[in-house]
């Protein structure tokens, strides 16, 4: 069969080739063509993704392996189709390898653009910024003039990872685990300078309320003083009163004891004796006369005292009622008292014994 039948999907643009000229072109065309004098050229519309790997070195001399993907679609397929060869068989294959060959010059100009970046940055910048050199390579690739003779939009181009050397990664690895080590250690210490700064203020606080406390009890204490000391000062004032009222008493007394004494001071004292109130007892007046024989005693040879006048002299209690007095038990030789509690009977009447004072015996 010399006729074919085609049909292309939305996404593709198709244009029909006949004695090297354009007789038909668009994107998802159905048309009958005459096989021996027709050429069909199809290029997708639809966005790619290419991956890609690229090995580039950093400011610092070091290696590094960055890996992503770059999305494209073709915006000019008239131009594309000028520059590659994307010719069909009516069985629908390409008849070339060009179309392979468009995800190797938009890779390789992705790769010249981020090498540019990759070697203006240091390692650590590189590793921590991917998103400024995936803004930076995507604007180098939409001014790009190669990109835009090949009727291309690079819609994105995305770094999904930055490797370094296993050897610089393990450094940065433990060179990064001694600074978060060090910030650990770092917040472990400001904790417990906090929790010290904290405990630092409860003290100063506990002894900021001491001292007030302190205080209030030394003024307390300073009240009950001064209390105590003005009921001391109006008691030594009340003693220092009582005092001279006391002496002003004593001198009213002595003034009027001696005002009192003072008529009969020059008068004898058995005269005194005599008229005063107690000058009528009669024991008082027999102690008074053996006193008297007492201070004379050199002029008295001898001298009698009979029993009755002993018992009633020596006698400290009276008879009661109708019992007998007691008899009390006399020296006949001295004239003694033995026993002035004992119950003798007296002696038979007769003469008393006669005693005889010796002054000496004084």
């Amino acid at each position: 069969m010399f006729f074919g039948y085609m049909k292309s999907t939305p996404t593709t643009y198709v244009m029909q080739y006949r004695d090297g000229e354009v007789v038909r072109e668009g994107a998802g065309l159905s048309f009958l063509y005459w096989k021996p004098a027709t050429t069909l050229v199809s290029v997708p519309l639809s966005s790619a993704d290419v991956p890609f790997a690229f090995n580039e070195v950093t400011r610092d001399f070091q290696p590094v392996t960055i890996q992503g993907q770059l999305t494209y679609r073709v915006e000019e397929p008239r131009r594309l189709a000028g520059l590659l060869d994307y010719s069909v068989t009516p069985g629908g294959r390409y008849r070339s390898d060009d179309p392979e060959k468009l995800a190797d010059r938009l890779v390789q100009a992705a790769q010249v653009r981020a090498r540019a970046v990759v070697q203006s940055l240091g390692l650590r910048e590189v590793l921590v910024h991917s998103d400024a050199l995936e803004s930076k390579v995507l604007a180098g690739l939409a001014d790009a003039e190669a990109v835009k003779a090949l009727g291309v939009q690079v819609m994105a181009f995305s770094v999904l990872s930055i490797q370094p050397t296993p050897e610089m990664a393990r450094a940065l690895e433990a060179a990064a685990r001694e600074g978060l080590q060090r910030e650990a250690d770092e917040a472990i210490y400001a904790r417990r300078n906090a929790a010290v700064e904290q405990e630092r203020r409860i003290k100063e606080s506990e002894l900021a309320t001491e001292l007030v406390v302190e205080e209030r009890q030394r003024q307390i204490r300073e009240a009950k003083m001064a209390a105590d000391i003005a009921v001391e000062e109006q008691r030594s004032a009340l003693m220092e009163r009582w005092v001279q009222n006391e002496r002003q008493s004593a001198d009213a007394r002595a003034y009027s004891l001696e005002q009192t004494l003072a008529p009969v001071r020059g008068m004898d004292w058995r005269t005194l004796m005599a008229t005063s109130s107690n000058g009528g007892d009669p024991a008082l007046n027999i102690a008074l006369a053996f006193r008297e024989m007492g201070e004379n005693a050199q002029r008295i040879g001898e001298l009698n005292v009979s029993p009755d006048l002993l018992r009633s002299l020596m006698s400290n209690t009276p008879p009661r009622g109708n019992d007998p007095e007691p008899t009390p038990n006399i020296d006949p030789n001295t004239g003694r008292l033995l026993n002035p509690g004992g119950g003798h009977k007296p002696p038979k009447p007769g003469r008393a014994a006669v005693q005889t004072f010796d002054p000496r015996d004084r």
